[in-house]
């Protein structure tokens, strides 16, 4: 690991937690670089589908707090 890469890591734990989230998100987005039409489109569905289960009530809506409830079990 070279001492630029390290020094980065040093900088980057010094971020509070939105500014760490937007470095992962631009780093991950970096790694993306072929547009997937089928994927784009496979999400698209499944975002479609979702809404409306979530407007014809097939589907109840949760909070954050629940979800976390959840996973503590």
């Amino acid at each position: 690991m070279s001492e630029d890469f390290k020094q980065i890591l040093e900088n980057v734990k010094q971020l509070n937690p939105k500014e760490r989230a937007l470095m992962a998100h631009v780093i991950i987005s970096s790694l993306d670089t072929v547009n997937d039409e089928e994927v784009d489109l496979a999400w698209g569905e499944l975002a479609e589908k979702r809404y409306n289960d979530l407007i014809n009530g097939n589907v109840r809506p949760v909070t954050w707090d629940e979800i976390k409830q959840g996973i503590k079990g």
